[in-house]
């Protein structure tokens, strides 16, 4: 627990740490790093140009940042592409990226493409369905990068927990997170139970990473992500930042079934690769986070799932019942 505590106290960020994106823009060029964005899309024509407008403007052309935004998009049957291509993205169809393979639809099917597709030697994801969009969505995830040349993929967290009257405020990922990720990662790879928001949209990896990983085409890919660079290069290699508050439209019920099902298929392939799924003594701490003013902690649980024998193996059972 004080190694993860201790990775969680100097690998863990507030966005507003990065305040100097001149600072930030001169060691990126130092450095002569070149960045693009992602913005993976499907029928996103309502949030889809205020993203762009706000990255371009504040990104590219006010702070030099970003090299290139593109959106990567699975077909959209709306105007997203149009909307994109007016306010100055590059717009690409997934499916002609890449078109000599099998055609596959799915978030992480244009995440896998950008890889082929963008110049950056660090790629940003972000989501396209954010209606609170903000610069720090971008330098937030970037700085660690370009601070930190060890770290080599960093997550995005959100919902900044405040201090009531001194008490304690829980946080951590959504309702998929908190039911299926974090009670898994608890189980098998307790390291991982650090990262805050696993299953977060938002994210900056360096293009060395990125093209010695396997994508999921669908729901799994961040969870992926995350056992794949742990297991090849440790939580070392991971940072993670506070990006306060993220607003989009929430899933119905169904919709997170569909998800967790999606989620469970990548674990269990990658758990059973790694050989951790014949170990028989798992832990019995399920590891939470809960947030004390501007510190993060995690709160370790103990649930042990104890079980009875059958009833017939009891002697005083068979006795009255004469079995």
């Amino acid at each position: 627990m004080s190694n993860l505590q201790s990775w969680i106290d100097n690998n863990t960020y507030h966005h507003s740490e990065f305040w100097d994106l001149k600072k930030l823009v001169d060691i990126k060029e130092k450095k002569n790093l070149k960045i693009s964005l992602c913005l993976p899309t499907l029928n996103e024509e309502k949030t889809i140009g205020k993203e762009v407008i706000i990255f371009k403007s504040e990104m590219m052309e006010r702070y030099p940042l970003l090299d290139e935004i593109a959106v990567i998009d699975s077909g959209s049957t709306d105007k997203t592409l149009e909307v994109a291509k007016n306010y100055g993205a590059d717009t690409y169809l997934a499916s002609d990226i890449l078109p000599h393979l099998e055609q596959k639809r799915g978030k992480g099917e244009n995440l896998w493409k950008a890889i082929y597709q963008l110049k950056g030697d660090i790629i940003v994801y972000v989501d396209a369905d954010i209606s609170n969009i903000h610069p720090r969505f971008v330098y937030g995830l970037l700085a660690p990068l370009i601070y930190r040349d060890e770290i080599k993929y960093v997550k995005g967290f959100y919902d900044r927990p405040l201090a009531l009257s001194g008490g304690v405020r829980t946080t951590g990922g959504g309702r998929v997170t908190e039911i299926l990720v974090r009670p898994l990662f608890s189980l098998f790879f307790p390291d991982l139970t650090a990262m805050i928001q696993p299953l977060s949209g938002e994210y900056a990896v360096r293009r060395e990473i990125l093209e010695e990983i396997a994508f999921p085409i669908g729901y799994g890919v961040e969870t992926s992500h995350l056992i794949d660079v742990y297991s090849k290069f440790g939580l070392e290699a991971f940072a993670q930042t506070d990006l306060d508050k993220r607003v989009h439209e929430n899933k119905p019920t169904q919709d997170l079934g569909k998800m967790s099902f999606g989620i469970l298929q990548t674990f269990i392939k990658r758990a059973k690769a790694l050989g951790i799924l014949d170990k028989a003594d798992h832990t019995t701490l399920l590891r939470q986070f809960q947030a004390k003013r501007d510190q993060y902690e995690q709160k370790l649980i103990e649930i042990i799932e104890d079980e009875r024998p059958p009833m017939i193996e009891i002697e005083e059972y068979r006795k009255k019942f004469n079995r």
